[in-house]
């Protein structure tokens, strides 16, 4: 099925259960308040009910694309050749992403999100990715045994605070999160090993002790992100 406009066309081939395309379409309307352009706005809109889809299939294969020489992005659940690239799993860890298996790859059906919603708040978008990734590792229904959700697993009274209206939409929850990492970034005095332990443990606790707290998961939490933020930077420490 293809969508165009006259920038960018897409080829969509899926196999989909009966009922799964009108869920994914009713889900993603509205994501795409943060893009400026059209076919962005329509490739991100396609990757998040691709996203969806899978959830509600729970199919047992990720999904894939290759763009043709005439500039055509194909993307599918059931790759029919060599030339498809994989660009999304088929399931991601919903533990909150601390145990770093994740593939980065992921990280571009949100790029054109990231760095438009980054670009508002003042935040590297490298650093956004890197949290997301740390955090959920791309998976926008990720729910912590805390209680944390969504990409960059927000508890309900943080995203409450930053506007966030629908904790799992992918939208919100990016602005909601990276909004919340600016202003930590802001309270700390641009120190970011502390706003990301206030991210991970609290603001109240990275003040109490004022430095990173003594806390295993949040310490190593703080070099997960730091080592993914390299990464996606190009940089070494």
């Amino acid at each position: 099925m293809p969508f165009k406009d006259s920038h960018c066309k897409i080829n969509l081939h899926l196999k989909v259960p009966s009922g799964a395309l009108s869920q994914s379409i009713s889900r993603v309307a509205g994501y795409g308040s943060f893009l400026s352009s059209r076919a962005a706005l329509m490739l991100l809109g396609l990757l998040s009910a691709l996203a969806v889809l899978l959830a509600v299939s729970n199919a047992s294969a990720g999904f894939y694309s290759y763009v043709d020489g005439n500039g055509v992005i194909h993307i599918s659940n059931v790759p029919v050749s060599n030339r498809y690239n994989w660009i999304m799993p088929e399931k991601s860890d919903s533990s909150g992403g601390l145990n770093g298996n994740s593939n980065g790859n992921a990280s571009v059906v949100y790029d054109t999100l990231i760095s438009n919603v980054s670009r508002r708040y003042g935040v590297d978008p490298n650093l956004v990715k890197a949290v997301v990734r740390a955090e959920s590792d791309y998976n926008p229904s990720a729910v912590s045994r805390a209680g944390a959700r969504g990409l960059m697993q927000l508890m309900p009274e943080t995203a409450r605070m930053m506007g966030v209206k629908d904790i799992h939409n992918p939208v919100d929850n990016i602005n909601g999160g990276t909004r919340y990492l600016s202003s930590l970034i802001k309270k700390f005095n641009g120190k970011l090993p502390m706003a990301l332990a206030a991210y991970n443990a609290g603001e109240g606790a990275v003040r109490s002790y004022g430095r990173i707290p003594p806390y295993k998961e949040t310490q190593m939490y703080v070099k997960k992100v730091l080592r993914f933020y390299d990464h996606y930077s190009g940089t070494t420490r």
